[in-house]
């Protein structure tokens, strides 16, 4: 039963693709550039645009499963292209912020939204996997540590419970390979909740070095995000840290549910990604 695995030069779908092929599963890693793949040669390509329908029937030819990375865009038309090729079964990475009031009118939110609601609607079986804030956000934090040792926040307080992304390839995996865990929804978390502050303190445990926290306005936080954000994301997620900032976040056992272990802590993520963070 071949799995599609979408968005695979994602950390999650490539981590993913490696679970399967160890498992000897047949895997079809899709992306919108295939050519940048960097996959073992056994291991079949297809281009896949979620933004482009065209792309799709070559994609789902045969598959029974699918990873699939949330965008609502031609998501009725995905699925019924799915449908005709006879998917038994798509994994969502869908987002733990659909499961917060709001969730309709906020733009981090709302494509998660979309689509789980249209798969909901779909004859094909379904599960979401809703994984809250993942520990690689924290590579937003390098270019600052490394240039000037200092990382500037409007909530330093604000709390995460941050899932290593490899704790998300496997409870997909999970569900993948096993057919009692299908057709639910499942919060996934890291195991403890964190402040921003430590978060960074372990960060700087792991590369050795001192690492400051800088406390900056909100308004001059959306200012320096301005490039790589537009106003609206920016804004929500200046709500989320202000409604965290020294609240614990959920911290759920969705990961060990459906691995029979413990999820990764952050330390662990900090330490095996220290070098991005060295000058």
């Amino acid at each position: 039963m071949t799995v599609l695995v979408t968005g695979s030069r994602g950390t999650v779908g490539s981590t993913l693709i490696s679970l399967l092929r160890a498992a000897g599963t047949p895997v079809r890693a899709a992306s919108a550039a295939p050519e940048k793949l960097d996959l073992p040669p056994d291991v079949e390509t297809v281009r896949l645009d979620l933004d482009d329908p065209a792309t799709f029937p070559a994609a789902l030819a045969g598959a029974r499963q699918v990873f699939l990375y949330a965008n609502p865009a031609h998501i009725g038309a995905f699925l019924a292209e799915a449908n005709a090729a006879g998917v038994e079964h798509i994994v969502l990475l869908s987002s733990s912020s659909v499961l917060y009031a709001g969730a309709e009118g906020n733009p981090i939110a709302r494509h998660h939204l979309a689509v789980e609601q249209a798969l909901k609607a779909s004859d094909i079986d379904a599960t979401f996997l809703r994984p809250g804030a993942f520990a690689g956000n924290a590579a937003g934090w390098a270019w600052s540590i490394k240039s000037t040792g200092t990382v500037a926040l409007p909530y330093p307080g604000t709390q995460a419970s941050p899932i290593h992304e490899a704790d998300v390839a496997d409870a997909a995996y999970a569900v993948l390979a096993e057919p009692r865990l299908r057709g639910a929804a499942y919060h996934l978390t890291g195991p403890e909740s964190l402040t921003a502050t430590e978060q960074i303190a372990a960060l700087a445990a792991a590369t050795g070095r001192e690492i400051a926290v800088e406390t900056v306005s909100p308004e001059a936080w959306k200012e320096s995000m301005a490039a790589y954000m537009d106003a609206e994301v920016a804004d929500a997620l200046l709500g989320y840290f202000a409604s965290y900032d020294g609240r614990p976040d959920y911290v759920t056992r969705g990961v060990e549910e459906l691995t029979a272990r413990p999820s990764r802590t952050f330390a662990a993520w900090a330490a095996e990604n220290a070098d991005a963070f060295r000058p």
